[in-house]
């Protein structure tokens, strides 16, 4: 079995560990990557000989790099097609619960959305991925890093998936039909509620209360939206179950593998991801 992976960034990379693990080839781009993106002819090639293509790369000048350069080849290609996307095509819900039946391209991520349907489009599944963290990433590094904060917005509350659970989800559909899967944790919360468990984790006090005016127009536009995403279809169809359905797991899981390391940085603005 051979996978290819546009984009071999944090989780793709944990993709192809596990994958490697199980006696798979995997080769993609991206730093970790042994293609270069550029090298048509070389990814051309790889593309070939993949029996699974996986794309993690997010739209950038307002559309999706791989389609605009790769998309007769892969609509010539009968491998399996996947798509890591981001649970923010939803917008925002008022703090509601949504599924996959939910419209799309009503927030902010317009571009995010129109690659979304395009994958969808081709037969891929698309997985739609909220605040990915894990080992290396996660509320822990920033507390102990000194550049968390607090909101002071209880009532903002968005889900987060492990990145090991975004692996077996997507290894789980393999054997799925095209479609949209949400992969998400079980425990939607507060991103105060969030870097207070990690600093107290951490024997920290919590982390200052930064105002909403203070941040970036980007975490601004983050805070704005207020979903909860359910995982029901990712249960039913792919037989998948979170690993870490809270935060709290998770959390626990990461100190108990990387305990980071606490410095003397001062209290900063930190950003928000939530692909």
């Amino acid at each position: 079995m051979r996978l290819f992976v546009f984009g071999l960034g944090y989780t793709a990379q944990a993709l192809a560990r596990r994958l490697r693990g199980e006696g798979w080839h995997v080769a993609g781009t991206g730093r970790a990557g042994t293609v270069d993106f550029e090298d048509g002819e070389g990814v051309r090639h790889a593309l070939a000989m993949a029996t699974h293509i996986l794309s993690s790369v997010p739209p950038a000048d307002e559309r999706d790099p791989v389609l605009a350069r790769y998309a007769d080849v892969l609509g010539e290609s009968a491998a399996w097609l996947g798509y890591l996307s981001s649970t923010g095509v939803y917008g925002d819900a008022g703090g509601a619960w949504v599924d996959e039946t939910a419209p799309t391209g009503t927030g902010r991520r317009a571009a995010r959305s129109a690659a979304d349907a395009a994958w969808l489009a081709r037969g891929a599944r698309v997985f739609r991925l909220p605040g990915i963290y894990g080992p290396g990433r996660s509320a822990l590094d920033r507390v102990a890093a000194g550049t968390a904060h607090r909101t002071g917005l209880t009532a903002q509350v968005f889900s987060r998936v492990h990145v090991e659970d975004i692996v077996t989800g997507v290894i789980a559909g393999f054997a799925a039909p095209p479609g949209a899967y949400n992969l998400a944790d079980e425990t939607p919360a507060s991103h105060d509620a969030v870097v207070t468990f990690a600093a107290r984790l951490l024997g920290l006090p919590p982390p200052p209360v930064v105002a909403i005016e203070g941040l970036s127009p980007m975490s601004r536009g983050f805070y704005a939206e207020n979903r909860r995403i359910a995982n029901g279809k990712a249960k039913r169809l792919l037989g998948w179950r979170p690993l870490y359905r809270d935060y709290r797991a998770g959390l626990r899981s990461v100190k108990a593998i990387s305990n980071p390391t606490i410095t003397s940085a001062p209290p900063a603005i930190d950003s928000v991801d939530q692909r």
